[in-house]
């Protein structure tokens, strides 16, 4: 019996798009709270149908598919429905980091071919210094007219739609640039999604989590592996605008919040904050860690003070959407330095230079192949060509992996010290330091020295003595140095101790070490 044939127009038959994420959870949690944003909140029905009006306004500008629209705005609601909306309407979305200026805001405007810049009106003079602004300039919020004024709007059609493929593209994710100038990922709609689907199947998520959202919305850790996953679930999402560690503390602790992500520098100022031991974190099930590595000696002390919490270690980077690897809660106790095994759509290898699979416990460059990777960089063809190389992706990043599979971060591959002709891992000499109990926060960089080739150099914040913590500071660096010489081989001891009020970082709380790098070798 011969049977029909399908037709083959038909997209949204097998239609897996980001837009579509939101589609099905509309549909099946329709009158449940999406997002909580100050004194707003949206059902997934009224966000559903928020993100139809915004894409249909956007395409009544003349923004077709294709068209890359950037996004300046701090954490709201306003920015979750325009990237949505943008996903709905075929535009390419490109997140800025708000603290951007100038030059670097300039570059990844231009470089990205924005016709349009959703943007906060308290953040509208940063682009005062862009040379060549896009035709369109659209308020986020906080303005007559503006985005989410529209997304609220009853009069705006309901019936838009676009075709949208899952190979077409929905964001150009620029990298953080702690490097080198910031590159942008091509994202499609199927890595996203697929990405989604390895947040799921790793991290635990559920309909009664009520996540507390509170890293930069720009950043892929925050939007892709929390918030987007989230609503797939049918989960409440709070959003704030911006982390304050006092707040976040009193949050976590009394407003019933059962999932929280933050950056480990985050979990740092909230470990040291004077309210930390007077609060009760019993309602918080899971707590996640990624976007840099955790000093261990932290996570110790948050384990030691919330021991029913289950954490979870995210590692990953911007090209793979960005979830690559998880160490689940069962797996801390003996791996607490471990970033875990891959993920549900991850497949991953430990190589050396010449590509060759490292024996176990031997460090190695881990290089990927998943449906989660971007599709090359936007307009840098050079540099697509060098990160995907013999059918992988090449990450960068130095790690061992044990005989189980956990893999251990050792270093980025260009924050790797070579002293002396050895080579040494920055993260092992600042975990030693962080046990020391006057050390906030340490980073440890290879400054060009004449005799050693790169010498060890420790930046280190001092804690306060409002914090609380228990022995005087120290006053010079000598103290610093016995100490790590308690826990480190000779050579792997800092030759110099720097001490500073604040490390460099952007917004997403990577430390900057270029930057530190810069300092001390202009000094």
């Amino acid at each position: 019996m011969a049977s029909a044939a399908i037709d083959p127009a038909a997209p949204l038959l097998r239609s897996n798009t980001v837009s579509d994420v939101l589609r099905r959870s509309a549909a099946t949690f329709g009158p449940r709270i999406a997002v909580r944003f100050e004194d707003r909140t949206w059902t997934y029905a009224a966000l559903d149908a928020a993100v139809t009006r915004v894409a249909a306004y956007l395409h009544s500008l003349g923004l077709h598919k294709g068209t890359r629209v950037a996004a300046l705005g701090r954490n709201s609601d306003a920015y979750l429905i325009g990237y949505l909306a943008c996903a709905r309407s075929g535009l390419v979305h490109v997140p800025l980091n708000y603290n951007l200026i100038g030059r670097e805001l300039t570059y990844l405007i231009e470089q990205s071919g924005a016709a349009a810049v959703l943007v906060d009106p308290s953040l509208r003079d940063h682009l005062d210094a862009v040379p060549t602004l896009p035709g369109h300039l659209i308020a986020l919020r906080d303005t007559p007219g503006s985005l989410v004024e529209i997304a609220e709007s009853v009069d705006a059609p309901m019936d838009f739609a676009v075709d949208i493929d899952d190979l077409d593209v929905a964001q150009l994710l620029y990298t953080s640039g702690t490097t080198s100038a910031p590159k942008g990922a091509i994202m499609t709609h199927r890595a996203l999604v697929s990405e989604y689907i390895s947040c799921l199947a790793a991290l635990d998520f559920r309909a009664d989590d009520e996540p507390l959202h509170v890293m930069p919305l720009y950043h892929s850790a925050q939007m892709h592996v929390f918030v987007l996953p989230a609503l797939m679930v049918g989960a409440t999402n709070t959003i704030l605008e911006v982390p304050e560690p006092g707040d976040v503390l009193r949050r976590l602790a009394n407003d019933g919040h059962r999932s929280f992500f933050a950056a480990p520098t985050l979990w740092v100022g909230m470990a040291n904050h004077p309210s930390f031991e007077q609060l009760s974190f019993d309602g918080l099930a899971k707590a996640y860690y990624g976007a840099s590595i955790m000093p261990v000696p932290v996570l110790h002390k948050w384990q030691r003070k919330a021991p029913t919490v289950g954490f979870y270690n995210c590692f990953g980077q911007s090209e793979v959407a960005p979830l690559t690897c998880v160490l689940r809660p069962e797996d801390h106790a003996d791996r607490p330095d471990s970033c875990g095994r891959p993920v549900l759509f991850v497949e991953a290898r430990v190589v050396d230079g010449n590509g060759v699979e490292v024996a176990d416990d031997e460090p190695g460059e881990i290089i990927y192949r998943s449906p989660q990777l971007c599709s090359g960089y936007w307009e840098k063809p050079q540099e697509s060509a060098e990160a995907f190389r013999d059918g992988w992706f090449h990450s960068g990043d130095l790690v061992r992996r044990d005989a189980e599979g956990f893999l251990f971060v050792v270093d980025r591959i260009k924050d790797v010290i070579n002293t002396g002709g050895v080579l040494v891992a920055s993260r092992e000499v600042e975990d030693a330091l962080y046990t020391h109990p006057s050390v906030a926060e340490v980073a440890v960089v290879g400054i060009p020295d004449e005799k050693w080739g790169e010498k060890i150099t420790a930046f280190v914040v001092l804690r306060s003595v409002s914090d609380g913590v228990p022995g005087a500071p120290v006053d010079q660096s000598a103290e610093l140095l016995a100490h790590a010489r308690t826990q480190l081989a000779p050579f792997k001891v800092p030759k110099e101790v720097v001490f500073i009020d604040d490390l460099p970082r952007n917004a997403s709380g990577k430390i900057l070490k270029r930057d530190l790098r810069d300092t001390a070798t202009e000094a």
